[in-house]
């Protein structure tokens, strides 16, 4: 009889998943018997226990618990490494993907842009007309001539987080556009640079108070100081010893380029004219301008 209590005894403690079981059936059954003898014995006496009975049932919970975790501490152990390696590996193989969802929450939480605002990512720029939980779709924009391409961009978002992002939405109605003209120096640009500011402020005109009260909009909205409306000339010289004449315009992006073929045509007719009077005729400022 004893060998016989000795070999249930091994085979009960060599096996956890039985001797769970069994405690956990007793220990419920314990439990049971305790907490309706507590109800008899309140309702015998009408007194309520019910928070007897509560920190009883909390108690036995515990205790349970307890026991498993004690049966079960190696599994448990080695099931916790198994699951933070197994972790490890899926940070490392969807890093990506977190670090897009980690630019989308920084980027809506910020502020940075919405729908329709002209932005530049890294190297890309763009109008912005979707923003998702991984992808930011762009519809390019070549900033140089202020015209869409055509093309559109699917950016991932963990850009956002790791490139630095500009938003270009004032560009977007007017630009502070500047191009250079580049000649030899066989003609001093000095002596036509008057006549070449006024033809300028001529192309200017018609917008120039919608202009103004854009640039002092944007001055006030970013609180620094932007050149414009009236437009600027610079002369310079590069490293050939030409003669370069850098024009600055603030006007409708739309106009952008339309404006500096207009300016460009003036210049290279004061130059042929500067260069070769008897060949060339000078070019003339509007009748209106002249009478102003």
């Amino acid at each position: 009889m004893e060998l016989w209590l000795e070999k249930i005894l091994e085979f009960v403690v060599g096996h956890k998943l039985v001797l769970s079981v069994l405690f956990g059936a007793l220990f419920l059954v314990l439990r049971q018997w305790l907490l309706r003898l507590i109800r008899k014995r309140a309702k015998r006496k009408s007194e309520d226990k019910r928070h007897v009975v509560n920190a009883i049932k909390n108690i036995t919970n515990l205790l349970l618990v307890l026991f498993l975790l004690a049966v079960w501490s190696t599994e448990l152990q080695n099931l916790a490494l198994s699951i933070a390696a197994f972790m490890v590996a899926i940070v490392l193989a969807t890093r990506e993907f977190i670090q897009c969802i980690m630019g989308f929450v920084y980027a809506t939480s910020t502020r940075m842009f919405r729908v329709g605002d002209w932005i530049q990512v890294g190297n890309y720029q763009g109008e912005v007309i979707e923003s998702h939980w991984f992808t930011l779709t762009l519809l390019e924009v070549d900033i140089e001539t202020y015209e869409y391409s055509g093309k559109t961009l699917n950016i991932p978002n963990n850009l956002l987080v790791t490139s630095t992002v500009k938003n270009l939405n004032y560009l977007k109605r007017y630009a502070s556009h500047t191009f250079t003209l580049v000649r030899d120096q066989s003609v001093n640009v000095f002596a036509f640079k008057r006549e070449l500011l006024d033809l300028a402020k001529v192309h200017c005109e018609h917008f120039r108070d919608v202009a103004m009260r854009y640039n002092n909009l944007i001055q006030k909205r970013l609180d620094v100081s932007i050149p414009g409306p009236d437009p600027d000339i610079r002369v310079t010289t590069n490293h050939l010893g030409d003669t370069e004449v850098r024009i600055k315009i603030f006007c409708p992006t739309e106009q952008a380029i339309e404006i500096e073929q207009k300016i460009a045509e003036d210049f290279m007719r004061l130059w042929f004219y500067h260069q070769n009077p008897s060949a060339s005729s000078l070019p003339s400022l509007p009748e209106s301008q002249l009478q102003e």
